[in-house]
């Protein structure tokens, strides 16, 4: 992919987009002017940093099992720049080493060479980032796509933002395009279009589904036609264990359009290095993420400089190859995972429910015929599963306007066999008692694959 092929829109392309927040938000008066304290020779009195000489901590190490060689563990050991770095106030966009190596990254994976047009920004996991996003993106009452059914996460983000979210119908191959275009060409005259469409693209929460390559182009060219923005929430991309070659992400083919900016990428280190240490990172349009760091400047400062530093120490000490191959065992991993979910649910579930494989993450979305409750999983969950001993999150968690809804999802990640084995025995025992009430009526089935 040659992103030179690619003109980047303009930096006031954006002013359209922006909230009134996001535009009343005026630059940190101190942390605005941070980088300039690195210039040779400049003596500063700006910020009121701590004096690190009161700091207690004197050394910092950590060790961590090396990718590339079984059973053997790395070790890191901070030097005194790192340490002080660690120790001591930040930049809203993040450590420096840190963002310049993912810069790197999204070259070596996504091959976006870093060029003035776009930045990357550190958060506290990619919801920080998406929240401030949004955010910045969209004021209270304005249209917002989402994919249908959608991440929990950004359903609470959205209804806390009094966002109006228009659904966008997903099946096993992603993103409906037909759906997306029927919305936006019958869009009402004189109401301004939604500006944003948020979507997972690889192993969807709660779907599991991929996108395929032709949905995600499909949704590059409504992008363009319809002028909108893509949050591409992507915290699975690297948990990716499908057997066709994985699919460019939105973020890497948006360089083969006539022009690059229209995408804002969240990426997560939650799946693959440490959901507690709370790393994530947003790449994009240099003004989008101005306006997320100018919230960061406003809230919480910044993220941890500690943390920022152990996750450099260890990525610079792997390189871009070696964070590759971790990945590709953590992927194996949660294949491994489904696998036993998947056989387990055969044994199961056969005739009581309905599913179709994931292919990324660590989810399953299935469908019960629990007719006895109207199509409705959250009494069959909530109320009948919970005294069998069994908990799942009911469909309705993942539909924005919540309505009633037959699918489950159950994740995989962290049971093992015999577990697995024992919770769908139980699950597989309530809705049988369920269809016991409905001896003598027909049962209808609808097809996941469709519906998804």
């Amino acid at each position: 992919m040659a992103d030179t092929q690619a003109r980047a829109l303009p930096p006031d392309y954006y002013n359209g987009f922006l909230s009134d927040i996001a535009k009343g938000r005026k630059p940190h008066a101190v942390r605005n002017l941070l980088p300039l304290e690195r210039l040779p020779g400049l003596i500063s009195l700006l910020a009121g940093k701590p004096n690190p000489m009161t700091f207690p901590f004197t050394s910092f190490s950590f060790t961590a099992t090396s990718p590339t060689k079984e059973g053997v563990e790395i070790s890191a050991t901070f030097d005194d720049d790192d340490l002080a770095q660690g120790l001591q106030y930040g930049s809203p966009e993040g450590y420096g080493k840190l963002c310049d190596w993912f810069f790197g990254l999204q070259e070596f994976v996504h091959h976006r060479k870093k060029t003035d047009d776009w930045a990357i920004a550190v958060g506290s996991g990619s919801q920080d980032l998406l929240y401030k996003a949004v955010a910045a993106l969209v004021n209270p009452g304005d249209s917002v796509l989402v994919e249908s059914p959608v991440y929990p996460g950004a359903l609470a983000l959205f209804c806390t933002l009094n966002c109006k979210q228009i659904e966008v119908e997903t099946d096993a191959h992603g993103i409906k395009s037909s759906s997306l275009r029927s919305i936006l060409e019958s869009w009402p005259v004189g109401k301004p279009k939604p500006r944003v469409l948020y979507t997972v693209p690889y192993g969807c929460n709660p779907t599991g589904m991929t996108a395929t390559l032709e949905r995600r182009k499909e949704v590059l060219t409504l992008a363009r036609e319809h002028n909108f923005l893509i949050l591409e929430d992507d915290p699975y991309f690297y948990l990716y264990f499908g057997k066709a070659p994985r699919y460019p992400s939105y973020f890497a083919l948006e360089s083969e359009e006539r022009n690059t900016g229209r995408v804002l990428r969240f990426d997560s280190l939650s799946k693959v290095l440490s959901a507690g240490i709370r790393i994530g990172f947003a790449s994009g349009p240099k003004p989008l993420l101005n306006a997320i760091n100018n919230h960061t400047a406003t809230s919480n400062l910044q993220v941890s400089s500690l943390t920022q530093v152990i996750i450099y120490k260890l990525l610079e000490s792997w390189g871009y190859e070696t964070f590759i191959t971790h990945t590709e065992k953590v992927s194996q991993f949660y294949e491994a995972k489904r696998n036993v979910f998947e056989a387990a649910m055969r044994r199961h579930l056969s005739g009581l429910a309905e599913w179709v494989p994931p292919e990324a993450g660590m989810f399953k979305l299935l469908l019960t015929n629990d007719r006895s409750i109207e199509g409705d999983s959250f009494a069959l969950i909530s109320e009948k599963a919970v005294k069998e001993g069994v908990l799942a999150l009911p469909g309705t968690a993942f539909l924005p306007n919540g309505r009633r809804s037959a699918y489950v999802r159950a994740s995989f990640s962290l049971n093992n066999e015999a577990e697995i084995n024992e919770a769908l025995k139980r699950l597989a025992k309530v809705i049988r008692a369920a269809r016991v009430r409905l001896a003598g009526e027909p049962v209808r089935w609808t097809n996941l694959q469709a519906r998804l």
